[in-house]
């Protein structure tokens, strides 16, 4: 179900503070997993069945819509777990499971709980989705569509007025930023074939982020090629076309990224939300493309491209094994007291300096990720320029911080 007429902002939880970090920058909906059956499940920290019911209070106080991925392959000695797992979420008020094994589809109809269609249905055309309709009222589609194929296939929707189990249009989603595989949807066995380790279970190995060098088997000559990671394609970004994107047709804009960190969720989601608010308030422009490109670049990327969406040229490949980012942090410390009437936090240094003037970010569970630069600060109970590793420090902040809350300091990378 699409917000206020606009397209969906779908945001990525890994845990926690990731949860929050997207709750607080705009997302219109949430997917996270719960422990091992889901595409991530070696990634991220993972949420329990215990945290269902935390993670849709805090959405249902937001009114994001939750989406528990339930995406993976599924074995027989899987059942029961499957089970008991949308039980659990169905009664936790999650608001729809991400599925692509028919028993979880089946079983997710059975208690009433709306299904969405993973991508690694590999769902590309109008026939598909009319299928699927019997079960689903969202569907993910295939990474490899162009715009142009995802528009033929919104239109012939409403022509056709192909409607889901809610009774409402069928809706679209598509993936619109994050990190992009060489395999088709994801569907790759590099990782189970090196070290039986399968992707398909969510314990991919990344072997497409390596460097590798290739050799004759008769003569022994070896090629290096001139780019060492030409299995690792670069970071998907929309932003630039946000507007054709929209356009398409689509109901739902997924960004990628369960196994990054909580600052990486906060910045992607409030710039695509920015980006959004203005495609459809008539202020999108090429100026604020640059500026947001500029803040998405400052956390972990492999490098932009387009993907398959505008029909180009392809095979943009990363250069790099991990980020570009230009921007990096460095642990300073961990929170040991909020002060609540003089909105004053305190941090005890372990690690790295600090002074005014410093760009810091500060994660929790409950705080999210959060950024502010120091203007004033006391050290040690006196007022200070300067903490170092040892020192209490405390400065006045925009937001609550819980204990061990972790502080960092941002810097150029």
């Amino acid at each position: 179900m699409t917000i206020n007429n606009t397209i969906e902002l779908m945001s990525p939880a890994g845990d926690f503070e990731s949860l929050q970090a997207a709750l607080d920058n705009g997302c219109d909906s949430v997917y996270f997993g719960v422990e091992q059956l889901n595409m991530r499940a070696r990634s991220t920290v993972n949420f329990t069945i215990d945290d269902l019911k935390e993670i849709a209070r805090r959405c249902d106080a937001k009114s994001v819509r939750s989406y528990l991925t339930l995406n993976t392959i599924i074995y027989d000695h899987d059942l029961s777990v499957v089970k008991t797992l949308l039980t659990k979420a169905k009664e936790a008020n999650i608001t729809a499971v991400i599925a692509s094994d028919q028993a979880v589809i089946a079983m997710a109809r059975s208690i009433g709980m709306e299904v969405h269609i993973s991508t690694q249905l590999n769902v590309t055309n109008i026939e598909t989705i009319k299928f699927y309709s019997l079960f689903a009222d969202t569907m993910v589609l295939s990474r490899e569509l162009s715009l142009r194929q995802v528009k033929n296939i919104t239109d012939q929707i409403e022509k056709e007025q192909i409607k889901g189990p809610n009774g409402n249009l069928v809706e679209i989603e598509i993936f619109g930023h994050g990190a992009l595989c060489m395999a088709v949807s994801g569907k790759c066995y590099l990782s189970l074939h090196s070290h039986n380790s399968s992707a398909n279970r969510g314990a991919c190995k990344q072997n497409c982020r390596k460097k590798y060098t290739v050799i004759d088997q008769e003569t022994g000559f070896e090629i290096e090629l001139d780019n060492e990671y030409m299995m690792s394609p670069k970071d998907l970004c929309t932003l630039d076309f946000l507007d054709q994107v929209i356009d398409s047709g689509i109901k739902v804009l997924k960004i990628e990224g369960r196994g990054r960190a909580p600052e990486y969720v906060a910045t992607v989601t409030k710039t695509y939300r920015e980006a959004i608010d203005a495609y459809y308030d008539g202020t999108f422009s090429k100026e604020k493309v640059a500026d947001w490109m500029k803040a998405l670049e400052t956390v972990y990327n492999r490098g932009f491209w387009s993907g398959y969406y505008l029909g180009q040229e392809l095979g943009e490949w990363s250069d790099v094994p991990g980020s570009v980012a230009t921007q990096k942090k460095v642990y300073v410390g961990k929170g040991t007291h909020y002060f609540p009437k003089a909105a004053v936090g305190q941090f005890k240094i372990e690690a790295y300096d600090i002074k005014i003037g410093d760009k810091i970010l500060v994660t929790g569970p409950s705080t999210g990720a959060q950024e502010m630069i120091i203007d004033e600060m006391f050290v040690n109970d006196v007022v200070g320029e300067k903490a170092t590793k040892g020192d209490d420090c405390s400065f006045k902040l925009p937001f609550r911080i819980r204990m061990s809350d972790k502080l960092y300091k941002i810097v150029e990378a």
